[in-house]
């Protein structure tokens, strides 16, 4: 990757779907019309040639050279990547998911609370997912919630760039 930068995760392909060679993927991202203005994914292993939702939140595809089932099944679990220069330009106030990933957080008390493992999306806004560190319970009997979640809204997280993430203590849990 130019710059030493990690590639950007679209999608997954979880299985094969039909006998013709299409899998089924999963979308890490805004959807079936996001991940179809990419033509060659995982530098340029994967070629696109055919792309269509499922109706379900994920999306059918068709990559070059793969032209049965056995051939999309030797697939599962590819992740389906591009680099980051091939992606949109940010705004003010908008992020990649992997930007977050493994950001060191902290409350704007000034507190180490842990890192962010996870970005879910349920349907309304983005939710964090955030390892506590240290793990509740690694050193002591009782043990306790190891990740909890905070959505991505301007009254829970303050602030954030490359190195960490601030979020109001009031979201931190104990």
């Amino acid at each position: 990757m130019a710059n030493g930068q990690k590639p950007i995760e679209l999608a997954a392909i979880t299985g094969a779907h039909g006998v013709n060679g299409e899998v089924r993927l999963k979308l890490f991202g805004e959807g079936v019309e996001a991940l179809s203005r990419h033509k060659s994914f995982n530098e340029g292993a994967l070629r696109l040639t055919k792309i269509r939702s499922d109706n379900k939140g994920g999306a059918v595809a068709r990559f070059a050279g793969v032209s049965n089932r056995t051939e999309a099944e030797r697939l599962r679990g590819t992740v389906l990547t591009v680099s980051r220069e091939a992606l949109p330009a940010l705004e003010e106030g908008e992020y990649y998911h992997a930007d977050l990933i493994g950001l060191a957080v902290e409350s704007d008390a000034g507190t180490h609370v842990g890192r962010v493992i996870a970005v879910q999306n349920f349907g309304a806004s983005d939710i964090l997912e955030i390892e506590k560190d240290p793990v509740p319970g690694a050193n002591m009997k009782k043990g306790g919630m190891k990740t909890f979640m905070v959505p991505m809204t301007g009254q829970a997280v303050i602030e954030w760039d490359a190195q960490r993430l601030v979020i109001a203590a009031v979201f931190a849990e104990d």
